[in-house]
């Protein structure tokens, strides 16, 4: 009996972890989104914000050189509810590798992406996509005066940020991959769910993902 009550705490044990750093990456988020907005004239404009299709919040992407250099971070994404105001549950994904601009040589940056059209947003319905190549990306414009005035911002599928240090501008992520993070969905949703399930069927939002879609509706209005 001890055996049994020993080997099913094994099993039980990691997956309780993953739901725990799922939520604290869930709460970093939230965090990331209210700190940002919370200084309009460094913020994300409020007019691409209440524009935006979708968004990527991916607080914490870390970036390592071991003779040639990598980056990663893991954050989630969401997508307007649609015919309903407010913004739907979180589909986990991946970044990795790509220039991350003026932050190289940084070892820690938080990511934001707003996605401006429904021809980004089908890119997150996909396994993988990379930013600048399967779908045009700019830098991002800062303060609530700012506005997209070149030919990539207005064009662009994705405008991209990054803060670190307490520095927050706009950011290029050339070359960067998104993907879909499978076993934080599972985490979330409790079975396995790729983005373009958790985006299309929009399920219920988890508890643990309740301060981070409040955090998108507070600052974002809802589109007319």
């Amino acid at each position: 009996m001890r055996t049994i009550a020993l080997a099913l705490c094994v099993l039980i044990a990691p997956a309780a972890w993953a739901a725990d750093k799922t939520s604290d990456r869930l709460d970093d988020a939230a965090a990331l989104i209210s700190e940002i907005m919370a200084t309009p004239d460094r913020s994300i404009p409020q007019d691409l914000f209440d524009k935006a299709e979708c968004i990527v919040v991916v607080p914490g992407v870390k970036k390592a050189a071991f003779g040639i250099g990598g980056k990663y971070g893991r954050g989630f994404a969401s997508c307007r509810k649609q015919g309903a105001p407010g913004w739907g549950s979180p589909a986990a994904v991946r970044i990795e590798g790509g220039s991350f601009g003026f932050q190289i040589g940084v070892s820690s940056t938080d990511v934001v992406l707003l996605v401006m059209n429904e021809r980004g947003m089908k890119r997150l319905l996909t396994s993988k996509f990379t930013i600048g190549g399967d779908a045009s990306a700019a830098a991002g414009p800062v303060g609530r005066s700012a506005t997209a005035q070149t030919d990539a911002m207005l064009t662009a599928e994705i405008l991209s940020w990054s803060r670190s240090r307490g520095a927050f501008a706009g950011v290029s992520l050339e070359g960067a991959t998104l993907r879909n993070d499978l076993d934080e969905n599972r985490a979330l949703y409790g079975k396995k769910m790729d983005n373009k399930e958790v985006i299309t069927a929009n399920p219920p939002i988890p508890a643990s993902a309740q301060k981070f879609i409040g955090a998108l509706n507070k600052y974002s209005m809802k589109k007319g």
